[in-house]
């Protein structure tokens, strides 16, 4: 006699061993489909998202495969966080090479679930293949939106203010820490920014604050300077910030002390994760306090004005000119 488990393919058994648990929303079907379905809430538009990761890009071979779904997950949650967007669920698909093997999918498993919980985003479903180059995993994000509220990159105005969550440059230094700097740093500082490239910390608390207050918004991937610019561009503005104002980690401060050259890869290196956003005068310290009553830090770091570009003023006033005010993997 030949069992159910006997007739399920090996990706059958893979799914519904690691991934089935989940994917808890009645609508993924148990994965026992091709598609799922999902209900948008009423008077709400959609907002679609996807992103991936790819090992020796993004993270490291010898990363805790739970990290790695984490960041997976939480680098798609930022960008929803910056759109003022409620995550709803999300597809992951996943590239493996053959050495990939069970003690490392129930780990990423468990990871995925954890964050799956933490965020309240079910799995919908995702596909699983084989390759014979790195690990890829790629999330497609869903969330939701009052009609018409999504806070886009256009709607900057002369005027405004730009601010930014958290702190600045930790991920892109802990990457640098990771390939062998050698600052003069205590354990803490050493954690903090490693930490940080490791495992992102999305604003999704911020984001009905975003939507009632911000003009426009975006997230930090690819660095605070490149990030800034592309807002602008969109909105046909400009924007100033003062170095002094962009918010750093002791950390951080403490690797740019020991080689200064690390504030251009502090403003201009990716995996920061933070939103950047414009706010009107009128509405800055509401923005403030609610942020505050939501417990994310924000810091009102330059303003927007006519003309094109971000400009980086340092102390004594010139702008800073860098060698690339953006990752890109391209």
């Amino acid at each position: 006699m030949t069992s159910d488990d006997d007739k399920l393919s090996a990706e059958d058994r893979l799914i519904a061993r690691f991934f089935k648990p989940v994917a808890t929303h009645p609508g993924a079907l148990g994965l026992s489909d091709d598609a799922a379905f999902l209900t948008p809430p009423k008077g709400c538009d959609i907002v679609l998202k996807t992103d991936a990761i790819i090992g020796g890009v993004h993270f490291f071979a010898e990363d805790d495969a739970g990290t790695v779904a984490r960041k997976a997950l939480r680098v798609n949650l930022s960008d929803l966080a910056a759109k003022g967007a409620t995550p709803l669920g999300f597809l992951v698909s996943l590239a493996l090479p053959k050495d990939i093997g069970e003690a490392w999918l129930a780990s990423f498993a468990e990871g995925l679930r954890a964050d799956a919980d933490a965020f309240s985003c079910p799995l919908f479903g995702g596909d699983t293949d084989r390759t014979p180059g790195p690990i890829m995993i790629s999330v497609a994000m869903i969330g939701s939106v009052p009609q018409g509220s999504m806070v886009r990159r256009a709607g900057a105005r002369a005027g405004d203010l730009v601010f930014v969550t958290g702190t600045i440059g930790d991920a892109a230094l802990g990457l640098v820490l990771r390939k062998g700097a050698a600052w003069p740093l205590n354990e803490a500082q050493r954690a903090h920014l490693l930490s940080r490239y490791l495992l992102p910390q999305p604003r999704n608390a911020l984001a009905d604050t975003v939507r009632t207050y911000a003009s426009a918004a975006m997230d930090v991937s690819d660095g605070l300077a490149g990030d800034l610019a592309k807002l602008c561009r969109v909105s046909q503005v400009a924007a100033e910030v003062e170095v002094k104002h962009v918010p750093l980690s002791d950390a951080a401060q403490a690797a740019i002390a020991a080689d200064p050259a690390m504030l251009e890869t502090a403003l201009t290196g990716g995996d920061d994760f933070e939103i950047v956003c414009t706010v009107p005068p009128a509405k800055a310290d509401s923005f403030r306090a609610a942020a505050r009553g939501v417990g994310v830090p924000v810091a009102e770091i330059g303003c927007v004005v006519t003309g094109a570009g971000a400009r980086f003023l340092s102390a004594d006033g010139p702008a800073l000119a860098f060698k690339r005010a953006s990752f890109s993997h391209f």
